[in-house]
């Protein structure tokens, strides 16, 4: 068994509670006690019982954090961000993967509210009513990044439709003839939340207007067979709209082995501007989608909402247009 408080206690003669206010740097104790209390309890090697101590305050001092994956770089630097942000308040994050599977993310959410972390933040992949009355039954602050669920569960991203517009303006303005939008998640169940995908195919038709076709969708997974052929059927210059880099980066590396280049031979755009990017030439043109901002307003609110504190259903961040050089 570790060393206790009354341990400490015993050894300096001194109360337990003493002890405790020494440890915690509270109440008014002369420097000389406190001083000699901490020394001993790093000569005895003591560590404070968190969970005791979480008893006592009503807190855990943990929040619960589900999302897809970490294989996507995207949650990577989501999950970098929210980690670092709870540190500096003194929380631990407890990380959790659903893998887009609806039944597993459902279960994940009720396991850490069982274990009473004192907020969730979420990147779900249920939608519709069921899941927002299930969301609104917890008795558990939380916070949805990109996905939206409803107008009733708090939300922090980017306007993605309005991005996504830009986005292709930019491309338009490129003086590109044909423009296809490639989003394999739309492939996906319909019974999955892909709203910040779909948001962004709306963006693409905002700006495609009465150039729209159905036809300058992919949306299958061997996308990049699928651009390989539009290239070769001609039909103008061609520039390729990818709801995010990781799709752009497999489209580039499939064609150069094919021996297309981009800017050339076609002009392509990511999104996300993920860090990977950095290594890639030529340099993607992308949208920067501010995640480590919308990671780190999320762990905001999420305290703030903690703290009894009202936020806003909506929260967007800033959004920029990176110039690379594939268009």
């Amino acid at each position: 068994m570790g060393v206790t408080t009354n341990d400490i206690a015993r050894i300096c003669q001194v109360s337990r509670t003493t002890v405790i206010r020494a440890l915690n740097n509270q109440g008014r104790i002369s420097k000389e006690t406190k001083d000699r209390i901490v020394k001993t309890a790093e000569e005895l090697g003591y560590r404070p019982d968190l969970l005791a101590r979480g008893l006592v305050k009503g807190k855990t001092m943990y929040i619960g954090v589900v999302v897809f994956d970490v294989k996507n770089q995207y949650f990577a630097q989501m999950l970098s961000a929210i980690e670092t942000e709870a540190q500096t308040r003194g929380y631990c994050v407890n990380i959790t993967l659903h893998g887009k599977n609806r039944e597993k993310e459902v279960d994940l959410i009720r396991k850490l509210v069982d274990y009473h972390v004192d907020g969730l933040i979420l990147s779900p992949v249920n939608k519709g009513e069921h899941f927002n009355k299930f969301l609104k039954s917890l008795d558990t602050p939380l916070i949805v990044i990109g996905n939206k669920v409803s107008d009733e569960i708090p939300f922090v991203g980017i306007d993605e439709r309005r991005a996504a517009r830009e986005a292709t303006d930019k491309i338009l303005d490129s003086g590109y003839e044909r423009v296809v939008f490639v989003c394999p998640p739309l492939g996906e169940s319909k019974e999955g939340n892909n709203y910040t995908h779909e948001q962004r195919l709306e963006g693409f038709r905002d700006a495609m207007g009465s150039r729209f076709t159905g036809t300058q969708i992919i949306s299958s997974e061997s996308y990049e067979e699928e651009a390989a052929s539009i290239l070769e059927e001609g039909g103008g210059r061609t520039a390729f709209f990818c709801s995010g880099d990781i799709y752009a980066m497999d489209i580039m590396k499939y064609l150069k082995a094919r021996g297309k280049r981009a800017l050339k031979d076609y002009g392509i755009m990511g999104f996300d501007d993920i860090e990977l990017l950095e290594y890639l030439s030529p340099r993607l043109s992308t949208i920067y989608n501010s995640v480590e901002e919308v990671a780190k307003r999320a762990v905001e609110l999420l305290f703030d909402e903690m703290e009894g504190r009202e936020i806003a259903m909506e929260t967007y961040e800033r959004y920029r247009l990176v110039q690379g050089e594939t268009l």
